[in-house]
């Protein structure tokens, strides 16, 4: 079933400068000032469409929604460049650049704070939830670097994950590594860690465009991946929703 929004939000995202970090940086901002909040962290590509796409649908859950420029301002056009903007990324810096975000929300009247992320921003959603004593819960899609956190720090975060069964990309998204990440946490003393695997998709299964490229064909044949697949990103939709909603607004 689909959801009809129940915030306000115009559709546009706004252009801001977080200061706070080590550096200044720029974010785009959607939703109502003093909702409660949701950080939102970019693919490997950059904040592209896709990345705005899934924050707008967040905002219309009444969120205020914000999602740094983790590559301030670059895109990846091919997996070539995309890959080279990553393996060029400063994981610690960016780390920092969400513990500020979060700072900026709670300024901006945000009582309260999740985060979450998709492929490389999973990893960074992980340790961001981790650094910041802003943000509440996470809930990490389809990548995880275990170096940017200490479970332990987390033990008393609700962390939501989300995998796809045939994803390939063993050790960060693979469905071992999410079985891993739920297993460590739980371990750690975590008593509301929980991470859902998809079957028949795989990763970036949230992705209803094949963004950068052409076709999904064209996606499955340069990157391995499945199509889009409706019916498990709305049941992947549904349960972000029930999480944030239990978390944040209860």
């Amino acid at each position: 079933a689909l959801r009809t929004p129940r915030g306000t939000t115009d559709g546009k995202m706004e252009a801001v400068t977080v200061t706070g970090a080590p550096a200044p940086f720029p974010a785009y901002v959607m939703g109502e000032k003093g909702n409660p909040a949701v950080i939102v962290i970019q693919e490997w590509w950059g904040v592209n469409e896709e990345i705005k796409k899934h924050a707008a649908k967040i905002a219309a859950e009444g969120y205020r929604v914000l999602v740094p420029d983790i590559y301030k301002g670059k895109l990846g056009v091919d997996k070539e460049e995309a890959h080279h903007l990553m393996s060029n990324l400063d994981f610690p810096g960016a780390v920092d650049e969400i513990a500020a975000a979060a700072v900026h929300l709670k300024a901006e009247g945000s009582p309260t704070i999740g985060i979450t992320g998709f492929c490389m921003g999973g990893a960074l959603t992980m340790g961001g939830l981790a650094k910041s004593a802003d943000i509440k819960c996470g809930a990490p899609f389809y990548g995880v670097n275990f170096g940017l956190f200490d479970c332990a720090v987390l033990k008393d975060k609700p962390v939501q994950g989300h995998f796809g069964q045939e994803d390939g990309m063993t050790g960060f998204s693979d469905p071992a590594t999410g079985k891993k990440l739920e297993a460590d946490l739980k371990a750690a003393g975590n008593t509301d860690a929980e991470v859902f695997l998809y079957d028949g998709v795989g990763h970036a299964f949230m992705n209803d465009s094949p963004t950068p490229y052409a076709s999904f064909d064209e996606r499955k044949e340069k990157m391995g991946v499945q199509a889009y697949d409706a019916e498990q990103a709305e049941r992947a939709w549904g349960r972000l929703f029930d999480f944030f909603g239990k978390h944040l607004k209860a």
